[in-house]
């Protein structure tokens, strides 16, 4: 009788566990800038991921599995990107809500692609990093988020028919992103009929710009297009101020966040950029952005992008009713609308967003709103 009431004991004890084992937790990375100069990226990236997985485990997780994240830093590096990117597979991560610097994106994506993970960056635009992974056949690698192409066919042609006749400078910080958006700004520009009067690119991270400042001076720029990130562009304001050189600054999606401002100063003032049409103005983004707001942060640039990116996964675990990552990019390019906090989004066959929309964005005493174009 002792013998069988253990043995009963046993056995309830296992169904008992059994539903624990079927729930077991699900790890997603977060990889992005955590520290450095681009760590308001990283930032970003994290508050909108953590906020994310807090409302999707509160709802009951996802089919009963409750989200993990495991922040990673990349430093916006490649070669530091392509080491965060084999531990992750080595850790057995099969998601991953990165990265940010396009240049780092477009090294990781082939470790993620070889170990058959499913990456998703929430900010990366080069054109490249889902170009090349549809030419290898890579189906895990993919993109919440615009491309260069497209941003440079939205503002490329408003600068050309804006400022005809005007002395417009492109240039770029040598970046994969950087230098990818300012080409792609450049060609529409000019197949709108409006040609540079000059195309540089600069070193980033340099704190001496005067012999820029100058080259501007000399050819009178009424407009400089900059493809690259806040802490160049607001000394670059900074010191054409400092030499009483005034332009137009227009910029990509990269100053969206406070620290532009305190780089820049008063210098910044007007500085426009481009952005995809304002999330938080989205309804689905109103309990989201409360909840964050109620946290001390504010959900600026690239947070609901990362927060839509963790819906997209649990979404697409969902639909697949599987963790593999092949078969959830599958479920995910099924053309099926996914409801996120920046909207109804789709997917095309490359792994992009389908119909993607723009703001032009105005810096206005150090906070930016949209304007009318």
């Amino acid at each position: 009788m002792k013998k069988l009431n253990i043995l009963s004991a046993a056995i309830a004890g296992l169904m008992m566990s059994a539903p624990v084992a079927f729930a077991d937790d699900i790890t997603f990375s977060v990889v992005g800038p955590m520290t450095g100069q681009l760590a308001t990226i990283g930032d970003q990236f994290k508050q909108g991921a953590q906020a994310a997985a807090d409302a999707i485990n509160a709802a009951g997780g996802i089919d009963g599995r409750q989200i993990k994240l495991d922040i990673e830093d990349d430093q916006c590096d490649p070669k530091q990107a392509v080491s965060v990117a084999n531990r992750i597979i080595a850790d057995g991560v099969k998601f991953i809500d990165g990265h940010a610097c396009s240049g780092s994106s477009i090294p990781a994506s082939a470790v993620y692609a070889e170990a058959g993970a499913l990456m998703m960056s929430p900010a990366s635009s080069n054109p490249v990093l889902t170009d090349a992974a549809a030419t290898a056949g890579w189906p895990t690698i993919m993109r919440l988020y615009t491309r260069d192409d497209a941003q440079g066919a939205f503002i490329g042609p408003w600068i050309a028919k804006k400022y005809a006749g005007k002395n417009v400078v492109i240039l770029h910080d040598k970046s994969a992103y950087g230098q990818g958006v300012a080409d792609a700004v450049k060609a529409t520009m000019n197949a709108g009929g409006l040609k540079e009067v000059m195309y540089e690119g600069i070193n980033a991270g340099e704190k001496d710009y005067a012999a820029l400042v100058t080259k501007l001076k000399d050819l009178k720029a009424d407009v400089v297009y900059f493809g690259g990130y806040h802490p160049e562009a607001g000394l670059i304001l900074r010191q054409s101020a400092e030499q009483n050189l005034k332009f137009q600054l227009i910029m990509p999606d990269s100053i969206a966040s406070p620290e532009f401002w305190q780089v820049a100063g008063p210098a910044g003032e007007g500085t426009m950029f481009v952005f995809p049409s304002d999330p938080q103005a989205k309804p689905e983004a109103k309990e989201a952005i409360e909840k964050i707001k109620a946290g001390g942060f504010v959900p600026e640039g690239f947070t609901l992008f990362s927060y839509a990116v963790i819906q997209a996964f649990a979404e697409g675990i969902k639909r697949a009713g599987s963790d593999d990552p092949a078969k959830v990019a599958e479920a995910l390019k099924n053309g099926q609308p996914i409801s996120t906090v920046v909207g109804s989004v789709t997917f095309d066959e490359k792994g992009d967003l389908k119909n993607a929309s723009y703001d032009i964005n105005q810096w206005h005493d150090g906070k930016y709103a949209p304007i009318q174009p």
